[in-house]
């Protein structure tokens, strides 16, 4: 396929534009800051007329085919960053100009980084139960996690309006690359240092990994997905955890000594998405 990729110079799009490529796709990486190549094209996400433009296959100075998928992975990535209101700005109006201009464009299958912060993170209101999943309503605790709520209520409506369209939001758990994990033991120390998203992460490639598989998924509509390592970041083990810092929280079934507590059941059992990589297996 022709794929366009929102983001691609990022910690995560990085690991995705190689693994598209490396199943042979034709990706260009739409996005502010890259180098400069027949793969790149430098938009400013915020300006409409720029992103239709390269959305209708306008790259490396002439005309071309357009896409037939988009991956949308560009935004300030986390709350905090800047203030909360160019947050809310650049995210919300970058995630409607894509989206629309999609639309515009004829693509019909569009993935996107959601976020697990609509989960309730950090989680200083305990989860309604462990582990969670996709079942409750959206918890976002702060302007970042809203756009990323607002941004699935937007897909849901576009999604009705336009009953041949897919997207699916993936609610990637923090993001990790190999040469992260040497710090994962030190985190055994204090169990509440990490207990913002229930000791969770994705590696960039499996997250990759997910963005293709739901890229494969010919089911028109809106979906959302958690995704996250088979593993948390701790060496102790989840009942420990769960007793020392969330006691109160009901655990809705077993959960092994070490399994995600960000359940990613449904992303196992609709996409076929398998975790290939551990922190483990680098310490």
């Amino acid at each position: 396929m022709r794929i366009a990729v929102t983001g691609g110079s990022g910690k995560l799009g990085r690991a995705v534009v190689a693994h598209l490529r490396e199943e042979g796709h034709d990706v260009t990486n739409l996005d502010s800051a890259g180098e400069r190549g027949p793969g790149f094209l430098r938009v400013r996400l915020t300006d409409y007329g720029e992103v239709i433009d390269a959305l209708s296959g306008v790259r490396d100075g002439s005309d071309g085919p357009g896409y037939d998928a988009l991956v949308h992975l560009a935004a300030i990535p986390a709350p905090g960053i800047v203030s909360d209101v160019a947050t809310f700005h650049n995210n919300m109006l970058a995630s409607f100009n894509v989206f629309h201009a999609a639309r515009r464009c004829g693509i019909r299958s569009i993935v996107y980084a959601s976020s697990e912060t609509v989960l309730g993170l950090p989680f200083d209101t305990p989860p309604p139960y462990i582990p969670v999943d996709e079942d409750y309503p959206a918890r976002p605790e702060s302007v970042y996690s809203l756009v990323k709520h607002l941004e699935e209520q937007m897909a849901i409506e576009l999604t009705r309006w336009d009953p041949e369209l897919t997207i699916t939001a993936l609610r990637f758990s923090n993001v990790m690359n190999p040469e992260d994990y040497a710090a994962f033991p030190d985190f055994d120390a204090d169990p509440r240092g990490r207990k913002w998203n229930l000791w969770g992460y994705i590696d960039a490639r499996d997250g990759a990994q997910a963005v293709a598989k739901a890229l494969a998924l010919e089911k028109p509509g809106f979906d959302r997905f958690i995704i996250a390592a088979a593993d948390t970041v701790m060496s102790r083990p989840n009942a420990e955890l769960i007793a020392e810092v969330f006691p109160g929280v009901r655990v809705t079934r077993e959960v092994g000594e070490h399994d995600t507590l960000l359940s990613i059941d449904k992303a196992r059992r609709e996409l076929g998405f398998e975790p290939r990589h551990s922190w483990r297996d680098s310490v």
